[in-house]
């Protein structure tokens, strides 16, 4: 015999722990033995008659599946002093939905985390899985440190992670580009960490008195790799209709949400995200632990009340408790509106009402709009006759541009959109003479964000706009809410490369004018306060909830504008209104950029990212998808580089692991490739590719 336990004929002992059976065997195996040939020797040597297509072998120390049947130990490193478990790979979780409603199910643990999010989004319902993702709870001290600071120090000496191990890549350096296939990026061993501190040999199985079904066939290689297609073998006492959730939740549910107070908090959340393209188990999720199921990418592409009912709900729960939680900011204004939608979801909900009447006129409606706007073309709706002009906007504004220190009033200018440029003049007369204006600006890559206060008759807009060395603000007021909302759509689409030619102008105008009158208070609510139990803890956010405390009126005051909108149709006010705000869709992190010595933030959203102050959320520098060349990551020393038509971004990530953010660019990358084409397939290999670095 040969050192180490291997014989001459070089086999070897291989150990194996069945933790179903909570049993050790041990195999006479070779180094060119597939994985697959292991399993069915394992199954015969066991010699009971029992399922075992749902199991496969796991290494505890590499922390890894060996679920390449066709390979051998040898290719998967595997030697003498190796112990693999022969374990299911179904495990139970408890799952939490958006609207904080938790279910317990069986989950494939050993598949990629983005394919076991499609099979439970089908199960639910749920369409459009790859809008969502796994995330892992976190404590409100997670919010404290950021992740390259996550050792802690407790009380009596320990220390501990403040994050379970998030996710990780290879030593070397990746590269994605948009013109060209993307090199491999393999994964390297995360923390291990488990929740639960169950012993050795039930941390990972299934308990031997549970559910099995017993059969008299033995497993065939390959067949580890079969799912549960059982709805009820998935999901343990669930009421599938999941476009209904409860008004209230238990007050310990409320208790454990997170609420971040800064600019900071808020970034260090995005760090629960689960690796799309790793296992569960492979990053410290084990058995009967919790992962919460959360929309992740905020593009959400073709929501039809008709076949999204179930999506629907619970976008709008997610939006309604980010709003709640101050995940992202609103103004007074907007918190009552907000509150307002849903006191109306709430009634409706209650006695809901099916409107069948008019729905395939409806239908009908919608399928001609479609097939003008294609045989007309975009332009078809100007109002301008010569569609070889493009048009533009002028009118007098009321024109600033900050200074610190130095306190400036309004003036009054006669501005011009056209053409992605803002002119100013001091006239009207000005423009007509040739006057040269007196200010010009590209408005490409500028961003908008209101300031609106109806209460005081404010319609500001604060653009800030890239030049050089930096971004200028610019800010401007108009004089009523028409005008503000034809301004405010032209620099929107101006932002994005777009002109006022554009298809969406109209609708954006429109979008601006409804969002607005929904906050106006009616002249007197549709119910008296005292035939409603309000909580205005339940419907605002926690900075308002003292100015309003058992003063109902004005909430009531709001409901009475969507007092007429059916279930659905006010979720979809909420989740619109939502979506019209300045913060919506931001992800953000703590960065470190090149040759900087302070931490800055980096926003991302669904067509660019963003160079923010740590402290105030100003913008420094936007750089949109559409000039993005390709972007790289060495995952070595967790530095990325984006390269941009107008130059590179180079940054470490601080409040997160790296491969957070290349995920959240390659993710918007790959949803706005889809199309509306009926019969498309969900194309999980460029999901991958774009998301993981994978060839």
């Amino acid at each position: 015999m040969i050192t180490n336990g291997v014989l001459a004929d070089g086999s070897w002992e291989l150990k194996v722990f069945v933790t179903d059976l909570q049993l050790d065997r041990s195999l006479r195996v070779k180094g060119d033995v597939h994985i697959g040939g292991v399993m069915l020797r394992l199954v015969e040597d066991l010699e009971m008659a029992i399922d075992w297509s749902d199991h496969a072998l796991w290494w505890p120390e590499k922390n890894m599946w060996l679920s390449r049947t066709r390979s051998t130990l040898d290719q998967y490193g595997v030697q003498a002093d190796a112990i693999l478990w022969f374990t299911p790979m179904h495990k139970m979780l408890k799952i939490q939905l958006p609207d904080l409603r938790s279910i317990d199910c069986r989950v494939d643990c050993s598949v990629k985390t983005f394919n076991a999010v499609v099979t439970i989004c089908k199960e639910l319902g749920i369409r459009h899985p790859e809008e969502l993702s796994f995330a892992k709870p976190l404590e409100p001290d997670d919010l404290k440190y950021n992740y390259k600071d996550r050792k802690r120090t407790h009380a009596n000496g320990s220390t501990t992670d403040s994050y379970l191990a998030n996710t990780s890549t290879s030593t070397t350096s990746s590269n994605n580009s948009l013109d060209k296939s993307v090199p491999n990026c393999a994964p390297i061993t995360p923390i291990k960490t488990s929740h639960h501190s169950h012993s050795h040999s039930d941390s990972i199985g299934t308990p031997l008195n549970s559910s099995a079904t017993y059969r008299k066939g033995s497993l065939a290689p390959g067949s580890p790799n079969s799912t549960f297609n059982s709805l009820n073998a998935s999901f343990s006492g669930l009421d599938l209709s999941q476009s209904m959730s409860p008004s209230q939740l238990t007050p310990d549910v409320k208790a454990r949400s997170l609420r971040p107070k800064s600019l900071a908090e808020k970034a260090r959340m995005n760090v629960r995200w689960l690796n799309s393209s790793m296992s569960i188990m492979e990053q410290g999720i084990r058995e009967f632990s919790t992962l919460l199921l959360r929309y992740k990418f905020y593009s959400f592409y073709d929501l039809n009340p008709k076949l999204d009912q179930v999506r629907i709900n619970q976008i709008y729960e997610q939006a309604k408790w980010e709003l709640l939680n101050e995940e992202i900011d609103c103004t007074e204004d907007e918190a009552v509106m907000f509150a307002a939608l849903q006191l109306q979801v709430n009634l409706t909900s209650a006695s809901p009402q099916t409107d069948e009447t008019g729905e395939e006129e409806d239908d009908i409606d919608a399928a001609l709009n479609e097939l003008q706007m294609t045989l007309e073309g975009p332009n078809a709706n100007l109002s301008s006759g010569d569609i070889t002009q493009v048009p533009e906007l002028s009118d007098y504004l009321r024109y600033m541009r900050p200074r610190r220190f130095i306190l400036k009033g309004f003036k009054r200018y006669w501005f011009v959109c056209k053409d992605l440029q803002l002119l100013c003049y001091k006239s009207a007369d000005d423009r007509k003479s040739g006057i040269p204006p007196h200010h010009k600006f590209n408005l490409k890559g500028c961003e908008v964000t209101p300031d609106v206060n109806l209460q005081q008759d404010k319609f500001g807009i604060r653009l800030e706009i890239p030049e050089d060395g930096g971004m200028t603000e610019l800010c401007l007021r108009c004089d009523k809410e028409t005008q503000y909302a034809h301004w405010v759509a032209a620099c929107r689409l101006a932002s994005k490369g777009k002109t006022m030619a554009d298809a969406s102008y109209d609708s954006e105008v429109k979008n601006i004018l409804n969002f607005l009158s929904l906050q106006k208070p009616a002249a007197e609510p549709a119910f008296e306060p005292s035939n409603l139990d309000v909580d205005v803890e339940d419907y605002l956010p926690h900075k308002y909830t003292r100015k309003y405390k058992g003063k109902t009126n004005r909430i009531l005051e709001a409901q009475t504008n969507v007092k007429d909108l059916p279930l659905i149709e006010a979720k979809l006010g909420y989740i619109r209104a939502w979506q019209n705000l300045p913060w919506f869709g931001v992800h953000l992190f703590v960065v470190r950029f090149t040759n900087q010595k302070k931490d800055e933030l980096l926003g991302v959203t669904n067509n660019r990212i963003m160079r923010m102050d740590l402290n105030t959320g100003d913008h420094i520098k936007t750089w949109r998808f559409s000039t993005m060349k390709a972007w790289n990551v060495n995952w070595e020393i967790k530095h990325m580089m984006v390269q941009f038509e107008e130059g590179n971004a180079i940054f470490s990530v601080i409040s997160a692991d790296c491969k957070v953010v290349h995920e959240f660019i390659g993710g918007y990358i790959f949803l706005s490739m889809r199309s509306k084409e009926a019969n498309q397939s969900l194309n999980e290999d460029m999901f991958h590719k774009l998301t993981g670095g994978q060839d």
